[in-house]
């Protein structure tokens, strides 16, 4: 195990009708809130109305900033920081999954600065004073709700990026798993795949040897998420489900898996980003394509890892790391299929004559 600091700010408040103390929690951090949302599905199924309650409840003042879409962008978080100057701003408030959440950390950032917020992205900036960050979830999926990255597209640009810094990890998340009761089945398993894939990152380039605690952290956190998605889709309602997919996504990427091994790559991502960048593939989509992919490309030149997590997440009894490692991959795309997310380019309406320009701009976005 390497060294490592483990620090993480965010006070998790977790369970059944929660988001009544949104109000309370917020009114901390001042008076005037500029609350970011998505395309209205939390209008449609009660969530907003909640989240009004509580805040008015409170005593704060509420600035609208809803239409966040998946893969959100450039352009509406400029929109988003426009209306944080004009309104004096106290706290950013997101209700939503992952592309809300890295909206309102990105507009956290740029409200109190005068240059543009895309410096933070291309590494010409560093953040320093965000405002204040909190989340109420409605989707388990992305982890931002407990960590300090986001993730934006340029679309002028066409490029997908990630940064990050501690100071951006949220106040406080509110995390009710009845909030993602609404939650349709594609999503569930788009949401799963990506909290999978925040393990896999990890499990499998990070370079150490003695890795064994981290190792079946995440195989239990992988497992609990196969089946705890399995039980959702079956059961939309089914609290337990919802409870144990949600708590596992945030804790796949909130820098518990990763502590203790050193370096450590997100090559996945960088292909999927490049996707989505292109294509506006829904990311957890785009995961599941280029997951087994990379994992075939890997198990040719470093197999052992691979074949570990096939023997211990998927009982596979082969005796050869080649051969086991290739079982695992093809039980690991059966779930995948089973969840009905692609698992080829070709699944995402993505041609194949693309490819070359989605590598180059995957090395480009890893060197930014």
């Amino acid at each position: 195990m390497e060294n490592f600091v483990l620090e993480n700010p965010t006070k998790i408040i977790f369970g059944r009708d929660t988001i009544a103390g949104l109000g309370k929690e917020a009114a901390v951090f001042g008076q005037k809130v500029l609350l970011v949302y998505g395309q209205g599905s939390i209008k449609k199924n009660g969530i907003y109305s909640e989240v009004e309650n509580s805040l008015q409840a409170a005593g704060l003042t509420i600035i609208q900033h809803g239409g966040v879409k998946s893969n959100p962008t450039l352009a509406f978080v400029r929109k988003g920081i426009e209306l944080a100057k004009l309104h004096e701003i106290d706290v950013v408030i997101a209700v939503g999954g992952g592309s809300v959440i890295d909206t309102a950390k990105a507009i956290s950032a740029g409200a109190v600065v005068e240059h543009d917020v895309w410096k933070f992205f291309s590494g010409k900036k560093g953040i320093s004073s965000p405002l204040p960050i909190a989340c109420v979830l409605t989707l388990a999926a992305s982890g931002s709700e407990m960590n300090g990255g986001m993730v934006i597209t340029n679309e002028e640009k066409g490029l997908k990026v990630g940064t990050g810094n501690k100071k951006l990890c949220p106040r406080f998340s509110i995390l009710d798993p009845g909030a993602t009761f609404s939650v349709p089945p594609d999503y569930t398993a788009y949401g799963a795949v990506d909290a999978i894939s925040h393990t896999l990152e990890f499990y499998f380039t990070c370079r150490g040897d003695n890795t064994c605690v981290q190792d079946r952290f995440m195989e239990g956190l992988i497992i609990n998420i196969m089946e705890a998605c399995d039980k959702a889709l079956l059961d939309p309602h089914n609290y337990s489900a919802r409870a144990n997919l949600m708590w596992c996504a945030t804790m796949a990427l909130n820098g518990w898996t990763s502590a203790g091994l050193g370096w450590v790559g997100f090559p996945m991502h960088m292909i999927e980003h490049a996707m989505s960048a292109k294509h506006d593939v829904p990311h957890g989509a785009g995961l599941s394509a280029v997951i087994p992919a990379w994992m075939r490309w890997q198990a040719e030149r470093q197999p052992a890892k691979i074949a570990q997590f096939a023997r211990r997440v998927f009982n596979i009894a082969a005796a050869d790391e080649k051969g086991a490692a290739m079982q695992g991959i093809e039980r690991l795309t059966a779930w995948f299929t089973q969840v009905h997310s692609p698992t080829t380019y070709k699944g995402l309406g993505i041609p194949r004559t693309t490819i070359n320009e989605l590598a180059e701009n995957s090395q480009f976005q890893a060197k930014i």
